[in-house]
């Protein structure tokens, strides 16, 4: 199960899957092209973690550039880059994605595999930045899945660790009640995505990462 009946859809083919973001990934592009001129800003890029965080200026910080775009995967991300990324040149990028891989069915093998392929072209295109990945949330709607989860965390927490400047944004345990079940008030009724009361805890556990995403 995904967050955007989008991500479904991979029987169609790589580019033919990438189609469906389209409109949102065109929109993206005008907004930047109207918002960025040269300033360079911290980009958020991802899924809809990222995408819906409507209070984000005030949650953290007005500076943000927002570029999470709907359903997207690990893959849509690294199939996106040069068109979303690139053109801002951004001083810092930090990325939430992944959970819609694992709840479409991918292995953690081809989910670590898209945020390495990303991640080189970071290193390669964009030169040493701060980058960050959100650990892959806890959502209740996929509990079942949550061994993968953790595997995925693990082995991009490792992956990442091996940049100049890269870091890793655990929010996982935080999200997680002493039974070590989801905490329900950071999620909306469909047990995927944040409530207003997750989005005011991811910001308290982006706060020590300031420096990283400011002063790249």
């Amino acid at each position: 199960m995904t967050d955007d009946p989008r991500v479904g859809r991979l029987c169609i083919g790589y580019a033919g899957t990438m189609q469906w973001y389209e409109a949102e990934v065109q929109a993206l592009e005008r907004s930047c092209a109207s918002r960025v001129n040269g300033s360079r800003p911290p980009v958020f890029y991802g899924s809809s973690s990222m995408r819906l965080w409507d209070t984000l200026a005030e949650d953290f910080d007005p500076r943000v550039l927002n570029l999470g775009f709907g359903g997207s995967t690990l893959k849509a991300c690294d199939y996106f880059f040069a068109r979303l990324i690139l053109p801002v040149n951004p001083r810092s990028l930090l990325l939430y994605a992944g959970d819609n891989d694992l709840g479409d069915g991918r292995s953690v093998d081809e989910v670590v595999g898209w945020f390495r392929s990303l991640a080189n072209k970071v290193a390669t295109s964009l030169g040493a930045i701060p980058f960050g990945f959100v650990s892959v949330k806890p959502s209740p709607a996929r509990y079942a899945i949550l061994d993968r989860i953790r595997r995925v965390n693990e082995r991009v927490h490792r992956e990442i660790e091996s940049f100049p400047m890269g870091y890793y944004v655990d929010v996982f345990p935080a999200m997680l009640d002493p039974a070590g079940k989801p905490r329900l008030e950071y999620f909306h009724d469909d047990g995927l995505h944040l409530s207003q009361e997750g989005y005011r805890l991811w910001s308290r556990l982006l706060e020590p990462y300031r420096n990283e995403i400011f002063t790249g």
